[in-house]
């Protein structure tokens, strides 16, 4: 299976990585453009893919491929995929266009002072391109967090990591285990129906960390979460509260009332922008289109 055009020919010059299902390495493509790649390749032994390749590997292609054609400058770029059986087991290689680090690599590097509002203007504008393309093609990233945003050597972002990302359509049934704990929304958090707007809580807890130069909520269990979210944004009303939660609403789980200076040293544009990504009801959280349209950037 090539589900790109033509196979794209490269030499491994270094493994970057490694998870659960795999190896990242970094490649440079022979012939052509002689580009830097981002190559990973999977193995799945006969017992696990006799059972099928998993499903998220099969979402994280298809919905590379599907964004390919629109070639968007915020979203990593798929650029070749082969599946090859080797004896019982099935070799999945995923090409990938190689970006030098993460965001999280990046702020790691950033200067004891911070980053320059220009710096942190820049991030945020192509992350929440990004995000508007994806949620204009009805995609949900569901896992946005520092390690899933690439940053290059010249300032582009792209989002990438798709393992998680689903189509979204009416009525679909949508899993609560999804999101890093430290970046999932309220709704996850609750076990509550959840859209797009979940990324958008996500970007909002990447902008404070751009302030920050760490995670705003840094919790070590979903309830710890929820409290650390509530000790910043406030409890919400119990009219708020999801209905559909089996978690019960209770005056214990932090300070009642709307607080919308989560970070003191933000000025009103940058303290307005934030607290619309982090408004509690999702229905009142601020979108990506519209987020783009936010006084703190501008005539950008």
């Amino acid at each position: 299976m090539n589900v790109c055009n033509k196979p794209l020919s490269y030499e491994l010059l270094a493994e970057v990585g490694e998870g659960a299902y795999g190896k990242v390495y970094k490649a440079r493509e022979v012939g052509g453009k002689q580009r830097l790649l981002a190559v990973k390749k999977f193995n799945f032994r006969g017992d696990t893919w006799e059972r099928g390749i998993p499903a998220f590997m099969i979402r994280e292609v298809a919905l590379l491929r599907k964004m390919e054609y629109f070639n968007h400058p915020n979203i990593v770029r798929l650029l070749d995929a082969s599946a090859e059986p080797v004896g019982t087991s099935l070799d999945l290689t995923l090409v990938l266009e190689y970006i030098d680090q993460d965001l999280s690599t990046y702020l790691s590097k950033a200067p004891a002072s911070g980053l320059s509002r220009d710096c942190i203007k820049d991030v945020m504008l192509q992350l929440l391109r990004g995000l508007d393309f994806l949620h204009t093609n009805l995609v949900l990233h569901r896992d946005l967090k520092p390690e899933n945003i690439l940053i290059s050597s010249r300032g582009e972002v792209k989002i990438a990591d798709f393992g998680l990302a689903r189509i979204h359509t009416f009525n679909i049934a949508l899993t609560p285990d999804v999101v890093t704990l430290w970046y999932r929304a309220p709704e996850v958090l609750l076990n509550s129906v959840y859209m797009s707007s979940v990324d958008m809580w996500s970007a909002g807890c990447i902008f404070a960390e751009l302030f920050l130069l760490r995670p705003l909520f840094k919790g070590i269990s979903e309830v710890q979460q929820l409290q650390k979210i509530f000790e910043g944004i406030g409890l919400p009303s119990e009219e708020d509260w999801p209905v559909d939660s089996p978690i019960a609403y209770s005056v214990i789980w932090g300070p009642k009332g709307s607080r919308t200076n989560l970070l003191p040293n933000l000025d009103p544009e940058e303290a307005d922008l934030l607290s619309k990504c982090l408004a509690f009801r999702p229905s009142s959280r601020i979108s990506a289109t519209k987020a783009l349209a936010h006084p703190f950037f501008g005539k950008n």
